[in-house]
């Protein structure tokens, strides 16, 4: 039998779990660089062979309870246990309606009154669906694309643009890996999905971490080929009248250098919408 999605996760998350790090002994020769089958059952309280067959995807209807001492074992945070429900078919799954592509004109029109504040509308797939003018400046007009994990992946420009771009990277697959959990089955989630293992090496090695993780306050630097480098920090918003999309506005620290830089961006935006 194939290995079940849950199967994978289970086998990956465990890769990334030490010994250490849950008060188990480390001498002797170790195989694998994480957690041992038997181990994660013992502090999970099932049966070695039972937790063999669900990464085997022989078993495929753990409880609640069972997943719930898989999340405390593997160290999941909030965003991987709700991953590990909805792999195990008892966390909610997205309608099979597809990707939400028509953004509200009362969140456009708020948009639109954050000048100096770059916000963008994006669904599940990360397909952007709608910006404000300083957003479009941030992002160079989307001249690569307007979908962020092609932007970030497929983008010669992306490690130049993001200085810190192993960090988004590793994010950005981590939170695309939740949303397709929510949606697996969707046709654009699937087809971005198909296109970025294909097409980049580095999506598809940290694909295969199983790294799982939602949008939260951060931080992120860019360097501008038009106002130099910025620092700003973004905050993330789930759009309930809209399931699967998520709005997110960026902001710089008061009186700082990227504050000034992103004024600055904001004239060059306004100054190239005014134009014919």
């Amino acid at each position: 039998m194939a290995r079940s999605e849950l199967g994978s996760y289970l086998t990956a998350r465990r890769g990334q779990v030490t010994p250490a790090e849950v008060n188990l002994p480390t001498s002797g020769h170790r195989r694998v660089p994480g957690l041992r089958r038997e181990e994660v059952a013992l502090l999970a309280g099932v049966s070695a062979d039972y937790y063999v067959r669900l990464e085997q995807g022989r078993e495929r209807t753990p409880s609640a309870q069972v997943l719930d001492a898989l999340a405390v074992a593997l160290r999941l945070d909030e965003d991987g246990r709700l991953h590990l429900f909805r792999l195990a078919g008892i966390g909610p799954r997205a309608k099979a309606a597809g990707v939400a592509d028509r953004v509200e004109p009362s969140l456009l029109a708020l948009m639109d009154a954050w000048p100096h504040n770059p916000a963008i509308v994006y669904n599940r797939a990360y397909d952007v669906l709608a910006s404000n003018a300083i957003a479009d400046a941030l992002f160079h007009g989307w001249a690569h694309s307007r979908n962020l994990m092609h932007i970030v992946f497929t983008d010669p420009a992306a490690r130049a643009f993001y200085r810190d771009w192993h960090d988004v990277a590793r994010n950005s697959v981590a939170g695309f890996r939740l949303g397709h959990g929510a949606a697996p089955n969707d046709p654009r989630v699937r087809q971005v999905l198909t296109e970025l293992l294909e097409h980049s090496p580095e999506f598809a090695e940290l694909w295969a971490r199983h790294d799982v993780r939602g949008k939260a306050l951060e931080r992120k630097r860019f360097e501008h080929r038009d106002v130099g480098p910025l620092t700003l920090t973004m905050q993330t918003f789930d759009i309930r009248s809209a399931p699967g999309q998520e709005l997110v506005v960026y902001h710089a620290e008061p009186a700082s250098p990227s504050s000034e830089a992103l004024a600055l961006l904001g004239s060059l935006a306004a100054t190239s919408r005014r134009e014919p």
